[in-house]
């Protein structure tokens, strides 16, 4: 086989439709030689080709007689001196960093890792059995593609609502999407998967980890999997496991006609990353790839280079001070942006990338070198702001251009509504955009990304049907996953067939998606919650690939009238330009009005006090939101003006008639939304009046101004027709009988 020089740059197997360039970075190897296997099955490599050429720490070569599909690996030459940090082992195939595509999965085995287990201090010790057999490899790809006319949708900030969703999960057991694509790429690129989330009223998906990801040993000898992900093998490969083999292109293209079927519908694909750290855990992890490849450069090594520093508890942390560490995370978000085209990140565990030494450095050359990227700058940037290291909470610390989950907000809207006393303050802040978090550091209140609930915890169903965790399927004796979770049963723990407990779990759902959706800020729905779905109080389900996480698509009347609910408030929020500011309430009147942009009123229908906000007992207030003061502009430079809306909110168990606030003359108040009220009935209402708050609930009415009488007096079911034409009302559905 020919072997030329070829270059150092860029780095891994780039096909450039003659030949392949191959080339890996190692610092303090002494040796590189390429691995060229047949195929999948073979137990040996058909070549071993040492590279000659070393460029700027870049061992390369060009191979003019390979073609796209070869797979390979490499064995790395070097000390192995773990007490120095050091643990090469040219025994063990390890995996190119930068690979595109994986064609064989790491197969179990003691080989391969690099020590002998039944040795005293076992990681010092040398094992020397070949580990090829057992090895994952990589695959050259050609990346060709034919994107069309795509165009990405780029959603402003503003107007974007977020649906996270796991490829499997989501599709798996969906009846509408075709069976041999289920569990797919492909399956999620369906029309009837597509037709799910606009119908919704999402704009983007946050799609869990997809990078490729590895099955924990113990895992599968306890017959579990790495469902979610968060254990990442490749930085550029997309996961093998969500490529459809009834179809002839590979996970690369797959993935690519899912990121062209959903722009095509308007939507952004947003991935979640994981670049804290690699699946090869700590020491005592095994060899397959940066680990053999150069482990003093890539990992964050301790005070004593035989341990590594564990910011992410997975036992390793990816050395964000080295350079070609570095330069590794940024190729590969530009690789995913570019090359697969996806419009944002969310970053796992992001205070970990920010730690420049040991403290989280919000000036690390992580958030400098993305700042200053062109291409980076511009996409959408969000942030998990939390690690396990110290200081590692860093919600609102975040700079300019991230937006961040906001864990607060998550807080402080579970207790309100499971009526926990003296959140009141605090909620008021959060549904107004948490400026105390974003609005000193020159953000804006699309910064912050409003969750109730995520793939890590329970589901909505669950947080109102459980108050402790039953994570007794992990095989973990119910030990692993959050204890603290704010979550109340309604009465009964787990099903229950009273009809009671049934209406007020409907209902409290209903309050916290209406919540989630009326307040400002850009909302996140976790995917499956607008189908009820459950898992069994299982709040830490990463090792579940079966029934307990796959949504379950066929609805009973009462999962059906959730579904409808939140279709219907989420177009309310879309609908309802109040909901969706660009800009931070100023909490005044402006222009000479005589209303401010936003107010807060207490029961009685007077403003809120500094005496009502301070006493912990007050579980009830209202929220005036000014839609001829939102004070911004739209793209044409034209004032953006929208309805006026009023938001009640009871979180008391008992009904608390609320005195409905005057506004501006002429103005009465018009029902919209109830979470409590089955009834279609339009009823108008003027200021001074008391609307019938029921207990747990929550309302919305909007201000109008009915046309004036004209020569013939107008009737009060006239008015009533012609207000119901301009805002449908968001009906409640009547709760069915138990099921």
């Amino acid at each position: 086989m020919r072997v030329w020089p070829g270059h150092p740059y860029p780095l891994g197997a780039t096909w450039d439709g003659a030949g392949v360039n191959f080339a890996l970075f190692s610092e303090h190897a002494t040796q590189v030689e390429l691995c060229l296997y047949d195929s999948a099955d073979a137990d040996q490599e058909a070549h071993r080709i040492p590279l000659k050429e070393y460029t700027d720490k870049v061992w390369h070569a060009y191979l003019p007689d390979v073609l796209p599909g070869q797979l390979y690996g490499y064995r790395v030459h070097g000390p192995y001196e773990p007490a120095q940090g050091h643990r090469f082992n040219p025994n063990k195939v390890v995996l190119d960093p930068y690979a595109k595509l994986i064609g064989r999965n790491v197969r179990w085995a003691d080989e391969v890792f690099a020590y002998k287990f039944n040795d005293p201090e076992a990681d010092l010790s040398f094992d020397d059995r070949d580990s090829a057999p057992y090895a994952p490899l990589a695959v050259v790809i050609d990346p060709a593609f034919t994107w069309g006319d795509d165009r990405p949708p780029r959603t402003p900030w503003h107007k974007t609502l977020i649906y996270e969703l796991h490829v499997k999960g989501f599709t798996q057991l969906n009846p509408n999407v075709p069976e041999k694509l289920r569990g797919s790429f492909a399956g999620l690129a369906s029309e009837s998967a597509i037709k799910h989330l606009t119908d919704l009223g999402v704009t983007a998906v946050e799609i869990m980890p997809v990078h490729h990801f590895l099955d924990d040993r113990h895992l599968i000898e306890n017959g579990l999997h790495n469902y979610w992900g968060y254990n990442t093998l490749a930085f550029f490969a997309p996961a093998s496991y969500y490529g459809c083999t009834a179809i002839p292109q590979d996970a690369v293209q797959q993935f690519k006609m899912m990121v062209r079927a959903m722009h095509a519908a308007g939507l952004e694909v947003i991935l979640d990353v994981v670049y804290n750290h690699t699946a090869e855990g700590n020491q005592m992890g095994p060899t397959l790839s940066m680990r053999g490849v150069d482990n003093a450069s890539y990992y964050r090594l301790a005070p004593d280079p035989r341990y590594y520093m564990d910011f992410t508890g997975t036992g390793n942390t990816l050395n964000m001070t080295h350079p070609f560490a570095l330069q590794l995370v940024m190729d590969s978000l530009r690789y995913w942006a570019t090359e697969m085209r996806v419009d944002g990140f969310r970053f796992d565990l992001a205070s970990t990338l920010a730690r420049e030494l040991f403290d989280v450095d919000r000036l690390g050359a992580f958030f400098d070198i993305i700042h200053q990227d062109p291409l980076l700058s511009q996409v959408k940037l969000i942030a998990e702001p939390w690690d396990v290291g110290p200081g590692g909470y860093q919600v609102g610390n975040f700079p300019v251009l991230w937006t961040e989950w906001n864990g607060k907000y998550r807080d402080c809207v579970r207790r309100f509504w499971k009526g926990d006393g003296g959140t009141a303050s605090e909620l008021a802040t959060r549904l107004s955009g948490s400026s105390d978090l974003y609005q000193d550091d020159g953000r804006k209140p699309y910064a912050s990304i409003n969750f109730i609930t995520c793939h890590d915890g329970f589901t909505l169903q669950d947080l109102v049907s459980y108050n402790q965790k039953h994570n007794e399927a992990n095989r973990e004796d119910n030990r692993d996953g959050s204890n603290d979770n704010n979550s109340w049963n309604c009465g009964e723990e787990g099903p229950t067939d009273d009809p009671d407990i049934i209406e007020l779990r409907e209902r409290q759902k209903r309050n916290l998606v209406s919540l989630l959706m009326l307040s400002i800020g850009v909302p996140m729905i976790l995917g499956g919650d607008e189908l009820s779905h459950s898992q069994q109080g299982n709040n830490n389900t990463y090792c579940q690939d079966n029934e307990l996480t796959w949504l379950d698509w066929d609805l009973d009347e009462r999962r059906r009238a959730f579904l409808e609910f939140t279709r219907k408030v989420i177009l309310l929020r879309k609908t309802q330009p109040v909901f969706q500011r660009r800009k931070f309430f100023l909490g005044r009147a402006i222009r000479g009005s005589d209303i401010k942009d936003i107010s807060f009123f207490g029961p009685s229908g007077q403003e809120m006090s500094d005496e009502d906000w301070n006493a912990g007992f007050v579980k009830c207030l209202g929220v005036r939101l000014a839609g001829d003061l939102i004070n911004d502009e739209n793209e044409r430079g034209e004032p953006i003006v929208g309805d006026t809306l009023l938001l009640l909110l009871n979180a008391h168990w008992e009904p608390i008639p609320f005195t409905l606030p005057q506004t501006r003359e002429g103005h009465i108040w018009d029902p919209i939304l109830d979470t409590a009220d089955s009834s279609e009935e339009v009823r108008l209402m003027e200021g001074g009046t008391q609307y019938p708050l029921r207990d747990r609930s929550l309302a919305v009415l909007a201000a109008r101004t009915p046309r004036p009488p004209g020569p013939a007096e107008i009737t009060p079911s006239q008015i009533q027709a012609e207000l119901s034409e301009r805002t449908p009302r968001v009906a409640t559905p009547p709760g069915p009988s138990p099921i």
